[in-house]
């Protein structure tokens, strides 16, 4: 009762307050309708102005169409005038190019006349020049015959004398020519005679010098032929002492081709001793670092178990706790959406009890329905909301826990020794979202 007393209260002071906002919205309507009045009085006066301002342009437009009136009548009679002297000077302009025209005919067969007679004249004239060349022509013809028969003696003379000369001069020319080359022939059979004597004493002192050379090298033949044979006697006896040799070069020829052998398979062994040397220690290297490698990682292996096995324990403890938290948070939110569902329950049995007791009215009735209704609906929404957060902190369980199986089965941990089940959604109707934690499936 006392809180329908205080929702009458507030009904009442909305009541005054909704008064004040009529009163005030009734002054400014009242303010508004004076000035659209107002607004309308001078919206008349503008209509009278403007009809006023019509009537006066509607004057102007008929004076200034009897003005055009009058100036297009004045345009046509100018018109008419000025067509009436263009046909005059028209038909003159004609009449004069007629007369100039038939004047012009006159002249023309003036002068074609003219021409005719010229004509003739120079015909006359061309006639008589023709025959005054003619008879240049034949005149000066036959002057050019005489003059050509003239120079053609002259010239037939000119030439006889010139030939005899030329005759003359090349008989005495072949003359001197005759002399000059019997005086060169002479003398070239006296300087081969000579030369001839000169070559044939050489050849003779070359001649008794081949013979005694000839001599002397027939004594060194028979000479080189005795040593000849004294050589062949020493080669027969080398010869044999070779064929005794053959055999021990051939066997010592033998026994250097494989010590030579012997010689490349040393060097070649001996180098591959010497990369042999250079691989093991380079081997010896690598395995020393290796086994350095080796002893880190073991050390490092050993840390990170007990790092592994000391994030078991943590994540274990922390698993557990949180399944302990989440499991208390999940009781408290029942425990609390079963008490509101019963204080919602019991409120409404009061409600319906107190409304069928008192006697309101329809229109209050209908506002405390509409109060009643807004309260369930934020009632609805705080459950919601509620609801929400438990499958958030359900699902990030989850998420959780798969992570951990997920690090586990990395490990190489078994799986069989958590010791705790995934949490399940409360509510029928939902499901736990795929994504990850913080997103809820809506309800179906």
């Amino acid at each position: 009762m006392v809180r329908m007393r205080q929702e009458l209260d507030r009904e009442r002071q909305e009541r005054n307050s909704f008064q004040l906002e009529c009163n005030r919205i009734q002054g400014y309507w009242e303010i508004t309708r004076r000035e659209l009045e107002e607004r309308k009085a001078e919206l008349r006066t503008r209509d009278r102005e403007m009809e006023e301002a019509q009537e006066r342009h509607q004057l102007e437009i008929k004076v200034y169409k009897q003005k055009v009136k009058h100036l297009l009548h004045e345009q046509q009679e100018n018109l008419t005038e000025l067509k009436a002297e263009g046909v005059l000077s028209l038909r003159k302009a004609q009449k004069d190019h007629w007369e100039q025209e038939e004047e012009m005919w006159k002249e023309k067969h003036s002068l074609n006349a003219r021409l005719k007679e010229q004509e003739l004249a120079n015909e006359a004239a061309i006639s008589k020049l023709c025959l005054k060349h003619e008879e240049e022509m034949s005149r000066l013809r036959s002057d050019f015959e005489l003059q050509t028969k003239e120079m053609e003696a002259k010239y037939t003379r000119k030439m006889q004398a010139l030939r005899d000369e030329l005759d003359l001069r090349r008989k005495t020319e072949i003359h001197e020519l005759e002399e000059r080359k019997n005086t060169q022939i002479s003398e070239l059979i006296g300087n081969h005679e000579g030369a001839f004597g000169a070559i044939k004493n050489y050849y003779n002192d070359i001649t008794a010098k081949n013979l005694t050379l000839i001599n002397l090298l027939k004594e060194q033949v028979e000479e080189l032929k005795k040593k000849q044979a004294v050589l062949e006697k020493e080669k027969a006896d080398v010869l044999r002492e070779n064929k005794g040799l053959a055999e021990p070069l051939q066997e010592a020829q033998e026994q250097v081709a494989e010590l030579q052998k012997k010689l490349v398979n040393y060097y070649r062994d001996k180098e591959a001793l010497v990369n042999s040397k250079a691989h093991l220690k380079i081997a010896q290297k690598e395995l020393k670092d290796l086994q350095w490698e080796h002893e880190v990682l073991e050390q490092r292996f050993s840390q990170v178990q007990s790092e592994r096995d000391d994030l078991y324990q943590n994540f274990t403890r922390a698993i557990n706790e949180v399944q302990q938290k989440t499991g208390y948070k999940n009781l408290l939110l029942e425990h609390k959406l079963h008490s509101l569902l019963s204080l919602l329950e019991q409120k409404e049995v009061e409600l319906s009890e107190v409304l069928a007791a008192a006697d309101i009215d329809p229109s209050a009735l209908s506002l405390v329905s509409h109060k009643l209704e807004d309260v369930l609906n934020s009632k609805n929404a705080t459950i919601q909301d509620l609801q929400i957060q438990l499958a958030r902190v359900c699902k990030a369980h989850n998420d959780m826990l798969q992570t951990f199986e997920a690090k586990l089965t990395a490990f190489g941990i078994p799986l069989d020794n958590l010791g705790f089940q995934p949490l399940s959604f409360p509510l029928p109707g939902q499901e736990l979202g795929k994504g990850p934690a913080g997103l809820v499936s809506v309800p179906t």
